[in-house]
């Protein structure tokens, strides 16, 4: 099938909490791979399913050099708080420091149907629950303040009113290329 197409903010399939994964086939493996292709295109750290408009539960992500799907994740436990600059891929060029856990646990279910679990902190744990938000239909401007609130309805007016190829997101940091 090759690379997809990324949905951006205003697309309806971003907002929907997207459905448990039944089977583990091999047209699943065949998606992965795709995604991957588009995530790393993008380029991004990480890729939700409703991302590329599939609503089922799960996502790929590269960490550490370590290129994975997480099928059904659950996140088990979360501790402490860590404030850190986020982008998302399909809220292209804009990027806010956002509060989330600092340490969390998430488990799911990799290619082969084994159960998996992943102890994360920081940047790692950040992306696992970027992408666990998409899986709910959540944003990452749903976790802004209000003041950032308002900067993001202003760069998301500009951002609308741009033609149809929006800036591509580079590099780790400021627009920190998660899905």
């Amino acid at each position: 099938m090759g690379p997809y197409r990324i949905r951006i903010i205003g697309d309806p399939v971003l907002k929907q909490r997207a459905t448990e994964v039944a089977d583990i086939d091999g047209s699943l493996v065949a998606i992965v791979d795709d995604m991957l292709t588009t995530m790393y295109n993008a380029p991004g750290m990480g890729l939700a399913a409703p991302q590329v408009g599939i609503q089922k539960r799960f996502f790929v992500y590269d960490w550490d050099d370590r290129a994975g799907v997480l099928i059904n994740p659950v996140i088990e436990e979360s501790r402490g708080e860590w404030v850190f600059e986020e982008g998302c891929l399909s809220v292209p060029g804009l990027h806010w420091e956002i509060v989330r856990p600092k340490e969390i646990l998430i488990s799911g279910y990799d290619l082969d149907g084994n159960q998996v679990q992943i102890e994360a902190d920081e940047v790692e744990a950040r992306l696992f629950q970027h992408e666990l938000d998409h899986l709910d239909g959540v944003l990452l401007v749903e976790h802004l303040t209000d003041e950032q609130r308002k900067e993001a309805r202003r760069a998301l007016r500009e951002l609308a009113l741009r033609e149809p190829a929006p800036p591509r997101q580079v590099g780790l940091g400021a627009s920190l290329g998660l899905g």
